[in-house]
């Protein structure tokens, strides 16, 4: 983990999932988001010490378990307060919900793991309870009420609104719940003005007007083609196998309730746009071209 600083009162943590931190004064800071797990944790709470910082408190951008997977454990060495905004506060304090949501019923034990459930942690609303020098604003899309944090120096945290150009050409599929409200999210990002954007999973960067676009790129290409498989009716599960064999994906339990849930998230968008529709037969729903 490196700690770079990017504003007079910014930095960021360069990490698998970048974390931000922003100070308050000369001691107090808040984080935002915690990495994948309390490793993570406690990596971030050594660098803080070693600047001789204390950690008022943890904002997180969403309750994806690499993003609050630090929450309990920096919690609970300064008891700093957690927040987090209306549907995300629900799954941070309750992380059994996103397993649980993602398979569609209660998690077997292969994806009872890290990677997809965090600790729980205790989580006030950020409304009204953000400090000075930091707003926040909808990233819907993704996750269901994810939020991007701005500091006073002009410095953009994304949290998962974007995804890196490499991450995309190397694995295609990037987790989404709601492919509309993602793609209006990326109207959004182009109309921000800042002097730095720090996206989650990329490189800190000062134009994310090409990122915005292989984004949008490859949600359309996703879109196509689950649209030309249905051009015969399909199960959902023909669906996943052909997804998963066309972009060369190896299916493991992770994998399986990720991107099926995000190509049930593409099937839904594709209906409510009117391309495809659904009956059922022989007690199968099948999916097909309008």
């Amino acid at each position: 983990m490196e700690l770079i600083k990017v504003g007079e009162k910014t930095y960021y943590i360069k990490n698998p999932t970048n974390i931000g931190i922003y100070k308050l004064d000369d001691v107090n800071v808040y984080i935002i988001d915690t990495g994948n797990d309390k490793d993570a944790g406690k990596k971030i709470l050594k660098i803080i010490e070693e600047q001789g910082w204390k950690v008022k408190g943890i904002i997180t951008t969403h309750s994806n378990a690499d993003h609050i997977g630090g929450n309990k454990v920096i919690q609970n060495r300064t008891n700093c307060e957690i927040l987090a905004y209306e549907i995300e506060k629900s799954f941070t304090e309750n992380p059994i919900l996103e397993p649980s949501f993602l398979y569609g019923g209660y998690p077997f034990k292969e994806i009872r793991n890290k990677f997809l459930l965090a600790k729980e942690s205790i989580v006030i609303p950020i409304e009204k309870n953000l400090p000075e020098g930091l707003t926040f604003f909808d990233l819907k899309g993704h996750f269901f009420d994810m939020i991007g944090i701005k500091t006073s120096d002009n410095i953009y945290f994304l949290a998962d609104a974007l995804f890196s150009k490499e991450t995309i050409e190397k694995y295609h599929l990037f987790f989404i719940y709601d492919v509309k409200a993602f793609l209006n999210t990326l109207a959004f990002l182009e109309t921000l003005e800042g002097k730095l954007y720090i996206p989650s999973h990329c490189e800190a960067t000062d134009n994310i007007t090409s990122l915005i676009q292989v984004n949008r790129d490859k949600i359309q290409e996703i879109s196509n083609k689950i649209y030309d498989i249905c051009k015969e009716e399909k199960t959902f599960e023909e669906i996943l196998q052909y997804i998963f064999n066309i972009y060369n994906i190896t299916m493991n339990c992770n994998q399986y309730v990720l991107i099926g849930s995000t190509v049930k998230s593409y099937l839904s968008y594709l209906y409510d746009e009117n391309k495809i529709s659904f009956i059922f037969k022989n007690n199968k729903m099948f999916w097909k071209q309008n």
